[in-house]
């Protein structure tokens, strides 16, 4: 990665573009502000902050776990879409950036990524153009994308051909499951579109993938056994592809988020002469809701969990009944696709974790928090933690990295630029 290009962001001018970032800092860069000392006290509501401490814990935890499985680990991106994260998450010993689509591919490019694993298939004729071309510019890039149908490999061949592409793209064969997303439905339709793409002479096979989240959302014995399953299929469809492969790279098979990696390990970690690559990105905030009730590290497949690294921060605006609280912070803030917010503390006051307390909606501004008493007047600024990661980042351009968020007075240490 391009170190230079992730350190020249801590040049950039703060402004009113960042809602995260006092008034006081505008002028100033992301260097002299930081030089000042901030503190959690110094900023406004509605906010989104980092906890560093558990980023730390979940880098190393994530790593650790990786080295000891025998697996590489490629994390999501698209998560945070982060290149001071992602700097971090191959500092730890990460294979490489998974990304999910064409713009996110050009952000890591612009800040120097070299291994970018494509998890989705790349059709765009102009997109490819400016892949081929960028192959053909560092020989040192290396780029894998997925291809789940004869006819995408049809329209990739094409599209390359017409960009006279100098280097192959290479490909893995994406395998689905009913009621799924993308990908093959059955291993005799995948081994089909991996015939395909040998006679593709501007693609190159190079293993096989998928995702397993897509098929299941909880870790039920049903849903653990749904997971399974498809990790069975997809171990098949690599044996049966054994042979065909080029023989100067291992194959690569890659499955696995930040639900059940560990039932990837277990799959997938002992097929012989092969590259495992998981893809894991939720783990690095982690979150107090979904991923907090489904993740391995929770059902004994480590020692340490992860910790919640996200945190909302939303001040009591109004209590029009007894029993009704309005915060202000909404959807354009917080996540909420995947369950609501959390409360867990009144800043300088009354925790809330284990009270009836509870966010029963978000408004496109406002939280409505229910039965909290009197623990929570006008003007109470709350904690909050969120459920799914993968939709806290977007909201943010500019999120501030505390030293510890249970801290009485949190310093910030840093804020994080994200590109979306």
């Amino acid at each position: 990665m391009d170190e230079a290009a992730v350190a020249a962001l801590a040049d950039e001018l703060l402004d009113w573009r960042f809602k995260a970032v006092p008034a006081d800092a505008h002028g100033r860069t992301v260097r002299e502000w930081l030089a000042t000392g901030p503190t959690l006290t110094g900023l406004g509501t509605p906010l989104l902050t980092l906890d560093a401490t558990a980023l730390d814990h979940n880098l190393r935890t994530m790593a650790d776990w990786c080295a000891k499985a025998g697996v590489a680990l490629a994390p999501h991106g698209k998560t945070t879409m982060a290149p001071a994260l992602w700097q971090a998450q191959l500092a730890a010993g990460s294979h490489g950036i998974t990304l999910a689509n064409l713009p996110q591919i050009r952000v890591a490019r612009a800040f120097g990524v070299q291994r970018i694993l494509l998890a989705n298939t790349l059709l765009d004729p102009a997109g490819l153009a400016w892949l081929a071309a960028e192959l053909a510019a560092d020989p040192e890039f290396a780029f894998v994308s997925w291809v789940d149908s004869t006819e995408s490999v049809r329209l990739m061949d094409e599209a390359l051909r017409a960009a006279g592409a100098e280097r192959p793209v290479e490909v893995l064969v994406e395998l689905g499951g009913p009621g799924g997303r993308t990908g093959a439905r059955g291993v005799d339709a995948a081994a089909e579109i991996a015939a395909a793409v040998l006679r593709a002479p501007t693609l190159r096979l190079a293993g096989v993938g998928g995702y397993e989240g897509a098929l299941a959302h909880d870790a039920t014995d049903d849903g653990l056994a749904t997971v399974r399953g498809y990790l069975k299929a997809l171990a098949e469809l690599h044996d049966r592809l054994a042979g065909t492969y080029p023989d100067d790279a291992p194959p690569i098979v890659s499955a696995g988020g930040s639900a059940y990696f560990d039932l990837v390990v277990e799959e997938l970690a002992d097929l012989p002469d092969t590259l495992t690559v998981l893809r894991s990105g939720a783990y690095i905030a982690h979150d107090d809701g979904f991923y907090r009730g489904v993740s391995p590290l929770v059902r004994g497949a480590g020692d340490a969990p992860f910790r919640g690294a996200l945190h909302g921060w939303a001040r009591v605006v109004s209590r029009p009944e007894p029993q009704l609280a309005l915060l202000d912070a909404g959807k354009r803030d917080l996540p909420f696709d995947d369950g609501l917010p959390e409360p867990q503390r009144v800043r300088g006051g009354a925790e809330l974790t284990g009270t009836s307390a509870r966010i029963t909606a978000l408004n496109d501004q406002h939280a409505f928090l229910r039965d909290a008493g009197d623990l929570a007047p006008v003007g109470a600024v709350l904690r909050l933690g969120v459920s799914h990661p993968c939709t806290a980042f977007d909201k943010w351009t500019m999120i501030p990295v505390l030293d510890s968020a249970d801290a009485p007075e949190p310093r910030v240490t840093g804020l994080v630029r994200t590109f979306f």
